[in-house]
């Protein structure tokens, strides 16, 4: 080995614990970040050539690489859109600077951006996944076709138009023919109007085969409560079950909607006229109050009048070999060669993770390791620094011999 050789080496040496020391940096730095995965090092040796009678000397080349695999602690939170995944996989996201391509990260401090009603992460990416507006989504397995950022800025105020319900009246057995019984009902119309229905019951045989028509009559306005009227004969058997119909049908002919009512449960029975069960869907129009996420990644919108509302479906992706994915700003990732290409799938799923929400991955950071680390790098910087060291004072006694 020559001095110069000798000098080579020692600052390859040090040039690879400096990038020791800085991936311990990054890690310490970072231990309190959301999703971040570890950087370690690894040493090669680097032999130019080698043989019996002669020594070339050689250096130290440095291959970093990150714990991407390995899932940190999962803490709960208070917030529904702090989201972790348990298990494998990757959230989808946009990147902020709007590149086309979707990014994976771990990190999910999510949060409804003001401005652009997406839900963004503490590093500025938008959550993706897929619009459940017209039923259940259709992903492609290897692909990004259809995301979208979750956005829920326009939903608001909606209104759930009444479709279905029961209802169930006891009809007095002994009421006299041409008896009439009324109550009403409430359904809502497509804009949210609730329309009073009056339901009438009038008699007209007696026992044992007891006989009723019922006449249901909706509201003259406004336009989209307007509903045709709708009769039904009602026939009982010797026990006072209902043995005709057991569904009607209520028609708003302005807007098409129409609500199946099940009567089975209606009775002809020596009791007063009473409800027995009377229940129909459809709620006034509400603001959003929130979000609920469930573990396969359905986001239910809920609304301040207590229903819910699917919206969006969160996927995951998955790789064959994570830990090759290339690192980027905000504890994000993107894909290599090395790492294969993504699977996409919905929590619960397919070898996925689940998607918790109300909670946080924190970082897979070993604090004691990585002190321990740094002083043992420290240490060997300070080894190579001396074989430069003695190599410089080498040359200075070679420098010297003429004199």
């Amino acid at each position: 080995m020559s001095l110069y050789g000798m000098l080579r080496t020692g600052v390859s040496g040090m040039n690879a614990q400096s990038n020791k020391l800085s991936a311990i940096s990054d890690n310490v730095a970072n231990s309190g970040t959301n999703g971040y995965k570890a950087a370690s090092t690894e040493f090669a040796n680097l032999i130019t050539s080698n043989n019996q009678t002669s020594y070339q000397s050689g250096a130290v080349s440095t291959d970093v690489r990150y714990a991407i695999s390995k899932q940190g602690n999962i803490a709960g939170t208070t917030s529904p859109t702090d989201l972790a995944v348990d298990g494998d996989g990757f959230f989808l996201v946009k990147q902020p600077d709007g590149s086309s391509a979707p990014a994976m990260t771990r990190n999910g401090s999510f949060t409804f951006d003001a401005k652009s009603g997406n839900l963004v992460n503490n590093a500025g990416y938008s959550l993706l996944g897929y619009s459940l507006a017209n039923g259940a989504p259709s992903g492609v397995l290897n692909g990004y076709a259809g995301l979208v950022p979750i956005n829920i800025q326009n939903m608001g105020l909606q209104a759930t138009p009444s479709t279905s319900g029961t209802l169930a009246m006891n009809l007095p057995d002994n009421a006299k023919v041409g008896d009439v019984k009324t109550t009403s009902i409430s359904v809502y119309d497509t804009i949210g109007n609730e329309a009073k229905v009056n339901v009438s019951y009038t008699k007209t045989a007696d026992s044992p085969s007891a006989a009723w028509t019922m006449t249901v009559t909706g509201p003259t306005s406004p336009p989209t409560s307007v509903m045709t009227t709708t009769t039904a004969n009602l026939t009982f058997d010797k026990n006072g079950k209902l043995i005709s119909s057991p569904s009607i049908t209520l028609n708003f002919p302005n807007t098409g909607q129409s609500v199946s009512l099940d009567i089975t449960g209606t009775t002809n029975v020596a009791a007063a006229f009473e409800p027995i069960t009377a229940d129909i869907n459809g709620k006034a129009p509400s603001a959003v109050s929130g979000v609920d996420i469930a573990t396969d990644g359905i986001v239910y919108v809920t609304y301040e009048n207590g229903s819910r509302s699917p919206a969006f479906q969160i996927p995951l992706a998955k790789f064959s070999s994570p830990d090759n994915l290339q690192p980027i700003s905000g504890a994000a990732f993107m894909p290599t060669l090395e790492s294969g290409n993504a699977q996409i799938g919905f929590g619960g799923s397919a070898g996925m993770g689940v998607v918790k929400s109300s909670a946080l991955e924190s970082s897979n950071v070993d604090m004691a390791s990585e002190l321990t680390e740094m002083i043992v790098a420290q240490r060997d910087y300070t080894a190579n620094s001396k074989v430069f060291q003695t190599g410089t004072e080498l040359l200075d006694v070679l420098m010297n011999l003429k004199r």
